[in-house]
């Protein structure tokens, strides 16, 4: 269990490691997962975001009232939190769409049926992400 709230780079780090994972699991044939992980590769950029964009030091800051409104897996939210929803919408719509919209990732999709996704999803995902992960 980590003892310290985790820095923007070490959220940054993470992130291109999931990202990275994804593509592994890609390789084999591992659709689903692949998906998955993704999603988290985006929720830790755009925490990644907040901190900069809040110039904090840690994610949550220790000294946020209520960390629960930063500590959620909601996507969409995030974004608003970052402070880009305009840069990202205007550069990355459509990127935007295939994680919120196309796979609308959710931590629940853990309980997927296996198969749930095919090559071409995972692909896109995958490609998404990338392209947002430059802009986060």
């Amino acid at each position: 269990m980590p003892t310290s709230l985790p820095t923007p780079q070490e959220l940054k780090k993470l992130a291109k490691s999931r990202l990275q994972e994804s593509e592994i699991l890609f390789s084999n044939h591992k659709y689903d997962a692949a998906v998955y992980l993704c999603g988290y590769a985006i929720e830790l950029a755009l925490k990644a975001r907040i901190c900069k964009t809040l110039k904090w030091s840690e994610f949550p800051n220790s000294s946020v009232k209520n960390p629960q409104t930063f500590k959620t897996h909601h996507l969409i939210t995030l974004l608003a939190l970052s402070g880009i929803t305009h840069k990202v919408k205007s550069t990355c719509l459509a990127e935007w769409t295939v994680v919120t919209q196309g796979i609308a990732w959710d931590p629940e999709l853990r309980y997927q049926k296996v198969g749930s996704y095919t090559r071409i999803d995972a692909a896109n995902m995958i490609n998404a992400v990338k392209t947002l992960l430059k802009i986060l």
